[in-house]
């Protein structure tokens, strides 16, 4: 399973965003790195690395690397719709994210963690592809086996899921229906999606 294994609060402080989920250290520290921290004087950042750094904010915030990126946006180009749009909404639509979403997982590294380790079910089947599209009706769970697994009974403790209107669960049967595509509006991430197209467009 291909993913991110550097240091995350360094990417973190880099964006300007906890990219990554809750993150102490970037609390406390929430400048650029480097050895003069926020003494540094900075130049303007050019065009291209404005849009650069909105692409690599959404690459780590969904936690894909540079070739999946890639072809994901060339699916999202070749989609009706507009692209920065339909990029998000198929980011949204993984089934690693909706893992997440749903409150399953506390982030999407263990989202992601949880399905390769099938213990994530779609439709009753079991899936282990965190890149799995989700489709309007599907319907996710936690294998039998896995319920009582504790990263998913204390992470379901919080109800994260209370807050997605695409997004319908059961914490009695540990299941969740995938409603539908969220609209660009519904979607929280703060990410400037048209900066992305226009990156790729060069």
């Amino acid at each position: 399973m291909a993913r991110y294994r550097g240091p995350k609060s360094k990417i973190a402080r880099k964006l300007g965003e906890p990219v990554f989920g809750p993150d102490k250290y970037f609390e406390k520290k929430s400048y650029p790195p480097g050895m003069h921290g926020q003494n540094k004087r900075r130049r303007k950042t050019s065009e291209y690395g404005v849009q650069l750094k909105e692409k690599q904010k959404a690459k780590y915030t969904y936690g894909l690397l540079e070739r999946q990126f890639r072809n994901l946006f060339k699916k999202a180009s070749a989609a009706k719709g507009v692209t920065g749009e339909v990029l998000l909404q198929m980011l949204e639509s993984r089934l690693d994210n909706v893992v997440f979403r749903m409150g399953i997982a506390p982030t999407r590294d263990a989202a992601r963690q949880l399905v390769s380790h099938r213990h994530i079910t779609v439709n009753g089947k079991v899936v282990n592809i965190p890149s799995y599209q989700l489709r309007a009706g599907d319907i996710i769970g936690v294998r039998e086996r896995s319920k009582s697994l504790e990263v998913i009974t204390e992470s379901l403790s919080s109800a994260r899921y209370a807050q997605y209107s695409w997004l319908e669960w059961d914490n009695a049967q540990m299941t969740g229906k995938f409603m539908n595509v969220p609209q660009r509006e519904e979607i929280p991430e703060n990410i400037k999606e048209n900066l992305i197209v226009e990156l790729y467009s060069k």
